[in-house]
């Protein structure tokens, strides 16, 4: 694992020590978690965008997902 030093505000520190003190964790292991679900987070956006680009080059057509309109159960 590699040391890296960032710059953060007191108040940001602060916050991010009660938290990870109420977990259980250190300071270092929530900011590697939250780091983690960032780049998973922007990850996921960019396949988002991917399928929006996609659908909007080649729409469905209406049949397309047509034969599973029975096998849909949406509930009362």
């Amino acid at each position: 694992m590699r040391t890296v030093q960032l710059t953060l505000d007191e108040g940001l520190v602060a916050e991010v020590d009660k938290v990870a003190e109420k977990l259980g964790t250190t300071r270092s292991a929530f900011a590697r978690q939250a780091l983690r679900a960032a780049l998973a987070r922007l990850a996921e956006r960019s396949l988002e965008k991917k399928h929006r680009e996609g659908y909007l080059k080649k729409p469905a057509s209406a049949r397309e997902f047509g034969s599973w309109e029975s096998e849909q159960a949406w509930g009362d």
